[in-house]
């Protein structure tokens, strides 16, 4: 288990502390959170560098499409590819 996997999975980090260390980890987040949405979208619009997101609300779709979605992702894309970007799911 990498160290962003083993931080996000025992305590809740704050979103600046998880965005800036997926960062320097050149890790892109998946989240259901809107909150975390509206951060994204905030530091696009004010220029401000992230890792990219790659988003998708619970209701509008399935665990197993997000794995197939994520999956495709990761197979056609590299991180610096979503850097500052915010992907929606379903793909």
């Amino acid at each position: 288990m990498d160290e962003l996997a083993r931080l996000t999975q025992f305590y809740l980090i704050p979103y600046g502390t998880l965005r800036e260390r997926a960062t320097e980890l050149d890790r892109v987040i998946f989240t259901q959170d809107d909150d975390f949405l509206v951060i994204a979208n905030r530091r696009q619009q004010e220029g401000l560098k992230f890792s990219g997101v790659i988003y998708a609300h619970q209701q509008s779709v399935t665990v197993g499409e997000c794995v197939r979605d994520l999956e495709i992702i990761a197979k056609a894309s590299e991180p610096e590819d979503l850097v500052n970007q915010v992907q929606y799911l379903p793909f």
